[in-house]
């Protein structure tokens, strides 16, 4: 295959190194991943690979996996080749690095013609050291674009209240006063996934009004914001 390129994942492609739901993965042409780990050894390949959406998996694909991967695990590049190698192109590469609760990882970017493969990686024995996400560039590209524009939410009448970016989370306050926070994730203009649940922006408006809740953006630690809409 031609020569691949790879960079560092930016902050907003690093979601998309995680499992999504099956709306997601539509919107961002994801056919599915490899995950893989090297062993007891840490010399070792071993991998498994699990569809999402399998009417992107074509020959053309398959062709391509196979040649990234091959090309990672050379000793040009070396992320893929052992756990030893990867900590140490991690290491060159510090932009990379992004924390989670498990500790630190690390996310590339590796592009084809036409499909991008995000990877994250985590060079520790006993867990799985690699996620190989792959997308149709064309989509996934697409779908971060409008997802810039971040996450509407209206009330009952279709009134804008506010915005929260990609990834970002609300408060829902009920009528006694008990509060719980939901991620959210941008599906496209008029929907979006609340917590597990997908639902058409003014759909969630008319449950909240219909339960006496009221909601808004999480406040910015260490300044408290007033509930936006009931």
């Amino acid at each position: 295959m031609n020569e691949i390129k790879i960079r560092s994942l930016t902050e907003e492609e690093r979601k998309y190194t995680y499992a999504q739901s099956m709306q997601l993965d539509g919107q961002t042409g994801n056919i599915g991943y490899l995950r893989g780990d090297f062993g007891s050894s840490g010399k070792q390949f071993f991998s498994t690979w699990t569809d999402r959406w399998k009417r992107y998996r074509t020959d053309s694909f398959g062709a391509e996996l196979d040649g990234v991967v091959n090309t990672l695990r050379s000793g040009e590049h070396g992320l893929l080749q052992d756990r030893t190698a990867m900590t140490g192109y991690m290491r060159e590469h510090p932009d990379s690095l992004f924390g989670t609760d498990r500790g630190t990882v690390a996310g590339f970017r590796v592009d084809t013609e036409e499909h991008a493969f995000l990877i994250r990686c985590n060079p520790v024995q006993g867990d799985y050291n690699f996620y190989c996400y792959c997308y149709v560039s064309e989509y996934l590209d697409r779908h971060m674009a409008d997802a810039r524009k971040g996450i509407r939410f209206i009330d009952s009448h279709y009134k804008e209240l506010f915005r929260i970016p990609d990834g970002g989370k609300i408060v829902i306050t009920e009528p006694g006063g008990k509060k719980r926070e939901q991620a959210c994730r941008f599906v496209e203009e008029y929907h979006t996934e609340v917590g597990n649940h997908l639902y058409h922006i003014c759909e969630f408006a008319e449950i909240m009004q219909r339960c006496g809740n009221s909601y808004g953006p999480v406040p910015e630690k260490g300044r408290e914001q007033p509930d936006k809409a009931r």
